[in-house]
Order: C-alpha cells, then sequence, then structure tokens
C-alpha cells in the first residue's frame, strides 16, 4: 500500500502510519455478531506472552476500542470452554473440546484446524454456537483515535490512522489526492475533508472527469463566452469559476484525457483559467481529486507533473479486504439505515428476538464475513439493502453470497505479482473478467496488471465493451426485461454494474440505483 514519497508535504500513507507504530503484530478477536448486537465491533487482544487461550463464554474479555469497561461473550448457548488456539510454527491451531458447542470455520463445522500465518493477516471468521460470529486476526494495536468523520464507520488499526489523515487534510487548505479502489468511499472522503475545512461553506462543484470529452474540456473546466466556437450558442463559467472560493472535486481524475493534463496542471499550478474566447481569470480555489487508476506504474498516461502536482497532500483508502474488523459493524450500519428507509426496523435482532431468529442473523453475518468483497463498502452496502428489501420475518442472505462463499484471501491480489498483459491468455482474461463480474479494478488485481492496460485490452477486443460503449436502446431495452436490476443488466451484458451506475446517474436519477 506505501509508496514513494514526493514532497515533504505529502501525508505517509495508512500503510506508513501502522508501520510506524514500531509494535509487533498481535492476535485480535474482533466480534462480528453478537446476540446483543450493541457489543458488535468490540476486541480483544490475546496476550502475546501466552501460547495458547480459551476462547469460550467467559474468556477473553471484550471491550469497544478507547473503553474502559470490559465484559466477557456471556451467551448461554456458547461452551464455557468453547475452542482452544495454540500457537505453532507457522500459525495458530484451532481444537474444540469434547462436547464444546459448535465452531464452524469456513464452508464446514471443524474438531480441529490449522490456520496459517498468512491466513491469519487476512482474518479469519469463526461461528460460535450458531449465535456468536468473531474475526481472529493478527495485526499491529493502534492507540483509538478520538477523531469522528462522517459516514466512516470502523474501529480497526486501519480506519482509526484514516479518521486521523482525513481530519489532518481537513484543517489544511493544500490540495488532495484521495486514492483508492473502486467502492472504498473517496467521493464520501472529498466531502468529509471539504466539511471540515474553511471553505465548509462556500461551493462544492464536483465533476467526473473520465466524462469529459477532450474536445469541449477547456469550455467545461474554464468556460466560455457565447458565440466563442461552433455550437457555443450561450456563456459558461466552467468548473473552476463556479468552484472560486470553495472547493472543486475532480472525480476519476486518473482517466483525464492525455490531451487535457497540460492544460489541466497549468490551471494548477498558477490558480489562472483561460476562458475560452474571453479573457484568463484569477481563481481561488481548493483541489480535491480522487482516482482508482495506479498513477504510478509505467505504462500509465498519466503526466508525472500532473500527478505530483494534485498530491500536495495524499490519503489512501484501503480496500475493505485490509480491515475485514470492520465489516460486522459496516454491515450493521447499513442495515439499520436501509430498515429505517424502508420501515423495517423490526427485522433486525431485538433483545426478546429467539434463538432461531438469531441464528439466522449470525449465519447473515459470517457468510458476509467470509465474502472477498472486491466492490469494497459500497459492494457491501447494496447487498446490506438487498438483505432488508428481499426478507420477511427472516434475514435472506444474497445468492451471490451463498453461490461463492469464498474466503477473502482467495482474492487477495497482493498474492498476484506483477505482469504483462501480453503474458495473459484469453482464456485467462475471459476467466478473470467473469469471475470478477467485469469490474476493471479486481480483474487487474486479480491479473496482476494495471487498470490502464485491462481498458485497453477491453478496447482492443471484440469480446468486450466498456458500458459507456453500449447503444441507449439496447440498455434501456435490458433494463425493461430485468425490471431495472442493475447487477442483472450487468451479467445480461456482461459489463461492469459499477460503470453501468455511474452512466445511468449522468443521465438521471430516474435509472437503476
Amino acid at each position: 500500500m506505501s509508496h514513494t514519497h514526493y514532497s515533504e508535504t505529502t501525508l505517509p500513507t495508512l500503510g506508513d502510519a501502522v508501520a510506524e507504530a514500531g509494535l509487533a503484530p498481535c492476535l485480535h478477536c474482533t466480534i462480528l455478531f453478537h446476540p446483543d448486537v450493541e457489543r458488535i465491533g468490540e476486541q480483544a487482544v490475546l496476550d502475546s506472552a501466552d501460547s495458547s487461550w480459551m476462547l469460550g463464554r467467559h474468556a477473553p474479555l471484550f471491550a469497544a476500542p478507547g473503553a474502559v469497561e470490559e465484559a466477557a461473550l456471556e451467551d448461554p448457548y456458547l461452551s464455557r470452554r468453547a475452542l482452544r488456539l495454540s500457537v505453532e510454527a507457522g500459525g495458530v491451531r484451532l481444537s474444540r473440546p469434547q462436547q464444546a458447542s459448535r465452531c464452524r470455520v469456513g464452508a464446514s463445522e471443524v474438531d480441529e484446524l490449522f490456520v496459517t500465518d498468512a491466513e491469519l493477516q487476512q482474518g479469519v471468521p469463526l461461528l460460535l454456537a450458531h449465535a456468536v460470529v468473531l474475526l481472529l486476526r493478527r495485526c499491529v494495536p493502534v492507540t483509538p483515535s478520538k477523531q469522528a468523520i462522517p459516514g466512516f464507520v470502523g474501529e480497526s488499526p486501519l480506519m482509526q490512522h484514516l479518521r486521523g489523515q482525513l481530519a489532518r487534510a481537513a484543517a489544511s487548505d493544500q490540495d488532495v489526492l484521495i486514492r483508492g479502489e473502486t467502492g472504498v468511499g473517496k467521493e464520501m472522503a472529498a466531502r468529509a475533508i471539504c466539511a471540515g475545512s474553511v471553505r465548509a461553506g462556500a461551493p462544492m462543484v464536483t465533476v467526473n472527469m473520465a466524462a469529459i470529452p477532450a474536445s469541449l474540456a477547456t469550455a467545461l473546466l474554464f468556460g466560455n463566452t457565447r458565440g466563442a466556437f461552433s455550437g457555443a450558442d450561450r456563456a459558461r463559467r466552467g468548473f473552476f469559476r463556479e468552484a472560486d472560493g470553495g472547493t472543486l472535486f475532480l472525480d476519476e481524475v486518473g482517466d483525464t484525457a492525455v490531451e487535457v493534463q497540460p492544460q489541466l496542471l497549468r490551471a494548477l499550478q498558477q490558480r489562472e483559467v483561460q476562458v475560452v474566447g474571453g479573457a484568463v481569470e484569477t481563481v481561488d480555489v481548493r483541489v480535491i481529486s480522487a482516482t482508482d487508476a495506479a498513477l504510478d506504474e509505467g505504462d500509465c498516461d498519466f503526466k508525472s507533473a500532473l500527478r505530483y502536482r494534485l498530491g500536495a497532500l495524499e490519503v489512501e483508502i484501503p480496500p475493505l479486504r485490509e480491515h475485514p474488523e470492520d465489516i460486522g459493524t459496516l454491515l450493521l450500519h447499513f442495515l439499520r439505515h436501509a430498515c429505517e428507509r424502508e420501515h423495517r426496523s423490526a427485522l433486525l435482532p431485538q433483545p426478546d428476538s429467539s434463538p432461531m431468529h438469531l441464528a439466522r442473523w449470525a449465519r447473515l453475518f459470517f457468510v458476509f464475513a467470509r465474502y472477498a468483497w472486491p466492490g469494497n463498502v459500497r459492494q457491501l452496502q447494496n447487498y446490506a439493502t438487498q438483505v432488508v428489501v428481499a426478507s420477511e420475518t427472516a434475514p435472506v442472505i444474497p445468492a451471490v453470497l451463498l453461490e461463492e462463499p469464498a474466503p477473502v484471501e482467495a482474492d487477495a491480489p497482493a498474492k498476484t505479482a506483477p505482469r504483462r498483459m501480453r503474458e495473459i491468455s484469453e482464456a485467462e482474461f475471459a476467466a478473470a473478467m467473469t469471475r470478477h463480474r467485469w469490474e476493471i479494478t479486481p480483474v487487474a488485481a486479480f491479473l496482476g496488471v494495471s487498470r490502464q492496460s485491462v481498458y485497453r485490452r477491453i478496447d482492443q477486443s471484440e469480446l468486450y465493451r466498456r458500458a459507456r460503449d453500449i447503444p441507449a436502446a439496447t440498455l434501456e431495452a435490458a433494463l425493461a426485461r430485468n425490471g431495472g436490476d442493475i447487477d442483472a443488466v450487468s451479467a445480461e451484458l456482461q459489463v461492469s454494474a459499477s460503470a453501468l451506475r455511474a452512466r445511468l446517474r449522468a443521465v438521471g436519477p430516474h435509472h437503476g440505483s
């Protein structure tokens, strides 16, 4: 996750922040589900001086990060001695004492299982007694942060560092580059930085740079006078001048057309814009940009001078697979919001819920914890909404999670060494596209190539296409056939669902979700 620092003002990445803590990783247990849902997110740190521990009804003691009060799990269906953890070379052995409550790790119940250090670094979900879901993970402890950033839920080490970074970025008036995969919350981070800044009361203008045609970029960004060019039937202020005194958010900045990049660089350096058909004007604007593109890779066509100018301060938002401790807290948060919108609050676990009802919810949280989440937090939120809409009295787990209950580590892109696209056969590329549902970022990560090389292969192939290239009539017909279900349309047309949503958002709120 870390990368070279190019200026003294560049913020450290989250990976750097954790490494600089200077502490050795230790074994953490996080509650992902508990019959008392208020306890979701509590953690227990297993003493590194010991070589074995017993998980059960009365031990260990869990607490919310930074809280003084500790409490055991105390679930009546959980055995006092439910699962023994013993440190061995290369990992930890899990063993269930005779007659102890059931334990599920992965797809089946186990009496004994050895989990490797690599698996522990990714996180191992445990379902105990059909009532409690824990995540066992080896990670670095941190001092709890008191920073509150709206929308950023979770108490994992990475989330606490992220909130600190966002708070520091908000306190500055420097330009900020936000990096991270699709669905991690880059736009939400930009809005949080803006809301906490001295420009909070001024306009925040959002621009999708990937959607700006090179031929119109100058006029759209910097404005034009009436009659300045063919088709200019009215004067346009341009995004930079609309944001004067406030914040300009350049989303998908890594997809800026090559011809537009020099013009954008000059505007950032001089804080001056050349109005098409008019004069040069000075603007007072803070620029926050975001991208999921690999800007530093050799085959990327993004200009290095522009990349460094955008990133006076830099924030990298981690993918969900790097902070799985937050899955329970995030899922509960999204379920509550969806239930509130749908007027379905009675669906959620209650203090007087039956053991069977609680067991169904525990299984749902366990299944969610085992999924890879290539679409990150946005995908988790979408599936939480699906649960609420599809459920009546008992929670319904989305079919895709039941069909592909792959452990988190199965799709971890860090395991794939960098490769060249020419090394990848048509069959391997096709399998990756299907496996990851035509989503560019997880396909690129799985194959070990850049996003740009995946886009180029799609553009050069007769077998694939981008969502933007689908004829409007074809898209409308597919939407009608599938009742507006974007995921179903994505499967039918074999294109990225997130790209479809972006296209539909651009043409109006009446299309899809």
